[in-house]
């Protein structure tokens, strides 16, 4: 899996002109071909597919998590951007996906087996904040997949808004995911949930919108910061607590990572929704 563990030295800043580890120049740094803020100029940059389709790995100087940029030439937040060239010539543009900034890339950097984040999936995404994350699902997705991105703060809400203007993937839903019926004309079934939402209640939140919205053997995706669901007891014994709340909601959790060293008290639980029971065989009996 790379340097995804190596600190935050690898995900540092990379926008803007001006000297970088090779020389001088415009947007020099230390990964990446071509020009521009940020995607560097060292020539030994290969990208390669990481296995959960969607996602790839640059290996360079350090090993990066990227996704394939769906509107190149555009950062999100200020992220790294890497352009490779392509095998008809032509320029072919990733963005690093910082694990310390994104709950998903840290459990793909933690080796989360279980991700069906991938092309062509319809994901609900619960606690969008300002669209960090929601990008990079977007670019996952691609064109022929949909994130419907619900956050409830009226400010990042906004920056959410303006980064789907050029994202026509994302659906921008400014509410509360406590009220999914709210929303319920803009969302239709989805392969996927994903909520870091950091509620007390979360795993009822994580219900509500999986009864409504999630198909029969759908994916789940939910980030537990065991701080905001209980202060007083231990992480692990909150985790605990929390997969057993979602047992009791149809939700079968297949893994449990925690996200160090990216995060502290925070773990991912993956799993299926009210998956197909399998056949009983019927045993014959010769007589």
């Amino acid at each position: 899996m790379g340097g995804g563990g190596k600190g935050k030295g690898s995900f540092g800043k990379g926008d803007g002109k001006g000297k970088g580890s090779k020389g001088k120049g415009k947007g020099k740094g230390s990964k990446g071909k071509g020009k521009g803020g940020g995607k560097g100029a060292g020539s030994k940059v290969v990208v390669e597919p990481h296995r959960h389709a969607g996602m790839f790995i640059a290996k360079g100087k350090e090993d990066a998590l990227c996704t394939l940029n769906m509107v190149p030439g555009e950062s999100v937040y200020g992220e790294k951007r890497i352009s490779v060239d392509g095998e008809e010539g032509n320029k072919i543009e990733y963005r690093v996906w910082n694990p310390f900034r994104s709950k998903i890339a840290a459990a793909v950097l933690g080796g989360i087996d279980l991700c069906e984040f991938k092309p062509g999936a319809k994901v609900l995404y619960l606690g969008a904040a300002s669209g960090t994350t929601v990008s990079h699902v977007s670019d996952v997705v691609g064109e022929t997949g949909q994130v419907f991105a619900v956050e409830f703060s009226q400010r990042p809400g906004r920056d959410l808004v303006n980064m789907c203007k050029k994202r026509t993937n994302v659906v921008p839903i400014v509410e509360d995911a406590r009220h999914p019926q709210r929303y319920r004309m803009l969302v239709g079934m989805v392969d996927c949930i994903f909520a870091d939402v950091a509620q007390p209640d979360q795993a009822r939140i994580v219900a509500m919108n999986a009864h409504q919205f999630l198909k029969n053997g759908g994916y789940f995706m939910i980030s537990i910061k065991a701080n905001c669901v209980d202060s007083t007891a231990e992480p692990a014994a909150v985790f605990a607590k929390e997969v057993k709340k979602l047992q009791a909601e149809n939700f079968k959790p297949a893994e449990q990572i925690t996200l160090e060293p990216y995060e502290r008290d925070h773990a991912v639980v993956v799993g299926t929704y009210r998956p197909a029971k399998k056949a009983k065989k019927l045993s014959l009996i010769h007589i």
